[in-house]
């Protein structure tokens, strides 16, 4: 890594009940549960104790799961938390709360099309993967300029990370690191990605 890079720490929200309970969450806003809190908790005082990296910054979906996973990551580091959201999950509209299940039944040709990782489909008349591609490279071209040189965590979700970096499967308050500058030179995947699967 040169001193101007941006290394960016993906992190995915800790557990949810929704999460537990199989539902797809999107823009839905349930908080984190009991073991969501606690892997939090155990992110933060790993980070903490890492003390090979000096973070700079906390940026975190305005989400409530997102937040409660940013918040004792914050502390733990002595940082502010920075809300943005362009780091939201994928909109699944009318889908959120439901379990494939329920949307299978209600809406088989969609789930099935979005399943297979059709670029331009809606879920739930929501939000296409194209669009959280583009928001989501937005964003990582802003940080590479306004953050050059820092470390930064961000903390978000699935969707938003497997928008960034393909076949990326981090468990709840996983996390994958990458390189603001690389991901924003690449040009916005607008292809089909049948891995990206449900959110």
């Amino acid at each position: 890594m040169t001193e101007t890079q941006t290394r960016l720490l993906l992190i995915r929200h800790g557990q949810t009940p929704w999460n537990a309970d199989g539902r797809w969450q999107g823009h839905g806003d349930p908080g984190l549960t009991e073991e969501g809190l606690a892997q939090a908790g155990r992110l933060a005082h790993s980070l903490d104790q890492d003390r090979q990296h000096r973070w700079a910054r906390v940026i975190s979906s305005d989400l409530a799961r997102a937040r409660e996973t940013a918040a004792p990551l914050a502390e733990r580091l002595g940082l502010e938390i920075e809300y943005d959201r362009r780091l939201r999950e994928l909109d699944v509209g009318t889908w959120s709360g439901l379990t494939r299940d329920e949307i299978e039944r209600r809406d088989p040709e969609t789930l099935r099309r979005f399943e297979l990782g059709e670029p331009l489909i809606r879920p739930g008349g929501g939000e296409s993967r194209v669009e959280i591609r583009e928001r989501t490279h937005e964003l990582v071209s802003d940080l590479a300029k306004r953050c050059a040189g820092e470390r930064v965590i961000i903390v978000t979700h699935l969707g938003v990370i497997r928008s960034l970096v393909p076949g990326a499967v981090p468990s709840n308050a996983g996390q994958v690191e990458v390189i603001a500058e690389e991901l924003a030179a690449r040009p916005i995947d607008r292809t089909r990605r049948p891995e990206d699967g449900a959110l």
